[in-house]
């Protein structure tokens, strides 16, 4: 393990520091399980009770939270992020040696750079650009026609049908699938008829994708995720969405075809969106809000109901479908209102 000194840790973080520089950590822990040793942080205010007896080595904490710490703080005004960015610091990536692995298959007209380690089973296709220092893993499939940039990671069984470019530094989780076709059917008399799927998927620099998620090729141009995206696990991504730079979706978020996603934008999970429409930059959607026009104005959208108990949720459910009949009632009695009068 690295050890570091809060000292060090101060000064690399831009971090006061209130207690001994000459203390070391080796690792980060929640308040209530860290030791000697552990590095730890408080940002939320339903914490305070595990702050007040933590046995950390230091704490990362605001200014105004430092006098009821009972172990060293480096000061910060943003607690979380400098816990994010020591953490990082502790907990290095494992780079794996640059190399083949024997179960591995390659074809010959496919192009890897200096550093790339490609792990058991793995399948590269012909075609295939990968840059410096990328970790393609156990199962992971490349298509044909596909770019990695430098230093990014495919993990177990991530799969890239075919022409995916994926940019610099990013991470492809588990089971991910990038490139396959899109939902696109029209009917005839006879029945479906698959409407090709001649697009592809383009994929920005530090873009995170989750577990199990899919980011469908598009339908003529390509799907876009741009710069700094964060995606989480068991996303949906359809066919010729844009996703802004820096947006953020948590898990189970589905987002039809041809949908335009702003930047900066915060997804809450099981949050939907039909297609053909476009969300502005900065908003923020609520978890399982479904999102069925265009959102113009930045800000805080939600239409989810919250969980009840079931006799009140079920008496509502009945309000609601006797509305229709209130409805015609209320228009019957204006009506004979304005007779009288």
């Amino acid at each position: 393990m690295l050890a570091r000194t809060l000292g060090e840790l101060a000064v690399q973080f831009g971090c006061e520091l209130i207690g001994d520089p000459e203390v070391s950590v080796t690792r980060v822990a929640t308040l209530s399980n860290a030791g000697s040793g552990d590095l730890s942080f408080f940002a939320n205010k339903n914490y305070r009770d595990a702050l007040l007896t933590t046995r950390a080595g230091v704490v990362v904490a605001r200014q105004e939270d430092a006098d009821t710490c009972p172990v060293p703080v480096l000061v910060s005004e943003d607690p979380y992020l400098t816990y994010a960015y020591i953490a990082a610091s502790l907990h290095p990536s494992p780079l794996p040696d640059a190399g083949i692995h024997e179960s591995a298959t390659v074809a010959a007209s496919a192009n890897l750079a200096a550093g790339v380690h490609v792990s058991a089973n793995a399948f590269i296709d012909g075609d295939v650009d990968i840059g410096e220092n990328v970790y393609v893993g156990p199962g992971v499939v490349i298509g044909p026609g596909c770019r990695v940039g430098a230093e990014s990671r495919l993990l177990a069984n991530a799969t890239l049908v075919r022409d995916v470019v994926l940019g610099a530094r990013c991470i492809v989780h588990s089971g991910a699938v990038l490139g396959s076709d899109g939902f696109g059917n029209t009917m005839s008399e006879s029945g479906w008829v698959k409407v090709p799927q001649v697009g592809g998927v383009c994929i920005g620099n530090d873009v995170e994708i989750g577990a199990n998620t899919t980011v469908d090729r598009g339908a003529i141009d390509d799907t876009t995720i741009e710069d700094g995206v964060r995606i989480d696990n068991l996303v949906q991504i359809g066919h010729n969405v844009r996703v802004g730079a820096h947006t953020a979706m948590a898990a189970c978020v589905a987002v039809s075809g041809s949908t335009s996603i702003g930047k900066r934008c915060m997804i809450g999970g099981r949050a939907g969106f039909v297609g053909h429409i476009t969300i502005c930059d900065d908003v923020l959607i609520g978890g399982a809000a479904v999102v069925s026009k265009d959102i113009t104005e930045p800000g805080a959208y939600s239409g989810a109901f919250m969980a009840e108990k079931d006799r009140d949720w079920k008496r509502r459910v009945a309000r609601f479908r006797r509305l229709g009949d209130l409805a015609e009632r209320v228009t019957a009695l204006e009506k004979s209102t304005k007779g009288d009068s």
